[in-house]
């Protein structure tokens, strides 16, 4: 007998999202799961020194807020809550919504998922968490769990647990976990599904993006799903949004999870109507053999100041306060390990206000020792400011260095992993892993489309002809473009390849380019190893999460067919 179709919606895209979107999600429309994702490799880092204060926390202190506001009427509309705001501490905050159910009077069942803390084996690290996948949810919501709260899972697992548990899929349905999977991707980010971050958000009604909707997704039997959102509610969901959110932060046309392996050349994108979009087709494969394991340490210290450079000799002004401040740094005592510096060209010339005749002198320090980056720098700026430039000023002095910290992979075996759902009765239950694995490797390319006939064309930029979504993997950078029509892809495919993506980004040019070719898409998905440094919590770069390199890559000038335009 066919299962009905599973509502699953999300409240979450990040610690910090939205408050009253839980609520939003609950009143506004059906559901049966409602989700939400608070986890990121920087989030990890701000819970673990979260923990170091207290040993009590170190999961998301919003969660317990919103179930304040929201979990009489989840449990009046038979809602189930699934959510990874258990961080560092499931267990913690799993106690901490009993007791929030029993003051509030509301008779839940709360269940959590542990077993992906891994510190022991990584005892240098702050954080260490393996990604775990949805089987440990499932078990929880069989086992007639209302609320259910994990620590590391992957996002996508927040939609694989519930769909495994309401269809009863096993966990060789490998089309069907998939399919689930990528459902869960588009879910994962909230908004950045209903037009929040959208390259074409310009051609949609400003009113309809003030407050976006929420996505929800109805996951079928066969795996398949159509994303959609509440009636009623902002932004938009077509053909575009789903894209984009399948390319962001993703990589090859293998996307390896402890789930499942989901083919993403095999998806197929369907408009169903106004803001509903289908998934389908999509293929699953054995996930790998080895778990990811996030690993947060404190890598020292840092501190920065902006110079800000006013009128002309710009480029002198800054080699001048630059040998200054150099100096100054080599006779203040030990100087910091790393120092970089970088001039924004932000100025016009013959500029109408002050703020656009003006560029900006970015220098970076980094150290293990905080005096090394703190008052050293501190003393250096600002005892320059009488005897540097014409005009010399800062956006804000230096205070203190500050922490920042270093993100890295590891994998483990995933047998040597004690995946555990803590069931609502408190018994203790392992979940077992598949018995079956495949090492994911890259597929071959496909073979391109045909190219446009030669003709005509004009210099442009690439975002009249294309969309991209940018973001960041550790220390990794993932661009995703893709093309609007048959055309537009039959000349993307030609023309972009990743030596093009160096010659468009030159802060690209050094670094390892990886270009996946996704034709059901008409995308390109590049991956940019080393560009953002010891990722976002090093803050190595302008952009630490390469959130707009895609808009920069759109905003670059081509050749472009004339057809096309």
């Amino acid at each position: 007998m066919t299962r009905p179709p599973l509502r699953i919606g999300n409240a979450s895209g990040f610690y910090g999202d939205r408050f009253d979107a839980m609520r939003e999600m609950l009143t506004g429309g059906g559901l049966d799961v409602l989700t939400g994702d608070y986890l990121a490799e920087l989030t990890m880092l701000i819970l673990g020194r979260d923990r170091l204060k207290d040993p009590g926390r170190g999961y998301a202190r919003t969660f317990p807020r919103q179930l304040e506001e929201c979990l009489g009427t989840a449990h009046e509309r038979g809602v189930r809550i699934v959510a990874n705001a258990g961080g560092l501490n499931p267990a913690g905050l799993a106690d901490a919504v009993r007791d929030l159910a029993a003051r509030l009077g509301v008779p839940v069942r709360v269940a959590h998922v542990e077993g992906d803390d891994l510190g022991d084996r990584f005892p240098s690290a702050l954080t260490a968490h393996a990604y775990l996948g949805g089987a440990g949810i499932a078990a929880c919501l069989e086992a007639g769990a209302d609320v259910v709260v994990t620590g590391r899972v992957t996002d996508a697992a927040l939609v694989t647990g519930p769909a495994a548990a309401h269809f009863g899929w096993g966990p060789d349905a490998y089309d069907r976990l998939a399919g689930a999977v990528v459902a869960g991707h588009v879910l994962e980010c909230g908004t950045q599904a209903t037009g929040g971050n959208y390259a074409f958000f310009a051609e949609h009604d400003p009113a309809s993006l003030l407050r976006p909707g929420f996505p929800l997704a109805e996951i079928h039997e066969d795996g398949s799903a159509v994303v959609t959102k509440h009636p009623g509610t902002g932004g938009f969901v077509d053909i575009g949004t789903v894209t984009a959110q399948l390319l962001y932060e993703t990589a090859g046309a293998r996307y390896a999870g402890p789930d499942v392996t989901a083919r993403l050349d095999t998806a197929v994108l369907t408009r169903e109507g106004p803001d509903r979009v289908r998934i389908s087709g999509v293929r699953g494969e054995a996930p790998p053999p080895t778990l990811k394991v996030g690993l947060n340490r404190l890598g020292g210290f840092r501190n920065e100041v902006v110079f800000v450079l006013t009128g002309p000799d710009t480029e002198a002004k800054a080699a001048l306060v630059r040998a200054q401040l150099e100096d100054a740094l080599d006779r203040a005592g030990p100087r910091p390990s790393d120092v970089r510096w970088e001039l924004a060209r932000t100025d016009r010339a013959d500029a109408a206000t002050q703020e656009t005749a003006s560029a900006l002198l970015r220098l970076v320090v980094r150290d293990a020792d905080a005096d090394t980056v703190g008052r050293a720098l501190s003393g250096a700026a600002v005892e320059l400011a009488l005897g540097s430039y014409p005009g010399f000023h800062v956006t804000a002095p230096p205070g203190e260095g500050a922490p920042y910290g270093v993100f890295e992979a590891a994998y483990v075996d995933r047998d040597t992993v004690a995946h555990v759902a803590v069931l609502p009765d408190g018994r203790r239950a392992p979940v077992a892993a598949g018995a079956d694995t495949l090492v994911p490797r890259d597929l071959p390319d496909p073979p391109p489309p045909d190219p446009l006939p030669p003709g005509p064309t004009r210099r442009a930029p690439l975002a009249r002809v294309a969309g991209a979504r940018s973001g960041d993997k550790g220390g990794d950078a993932n661009i995703g473009v893709w093309a609007r029509s048959d055309d537009a892809w039959r000349w993307l495919a030609h023309e972009l390849t990743a030596d093009r993506l160096r010659e468009l980004l030159p802060e690209t040019a050094p670094l390892p380019v990886t270009r996946h070719v996704l034709p059901n898409l008409r995308a390109l998905n590049f991956v940019v190893e080393g560009l953002l440094g010891d990722g976002v919590a090093s803050r190595a770069r302008f952009d630490p999460q390469a959130k707009g390199i895609g808009e920069w890559l759109r905003a670059r000038h081509l050749d472009i067919p004339e057809v096309l335009l």
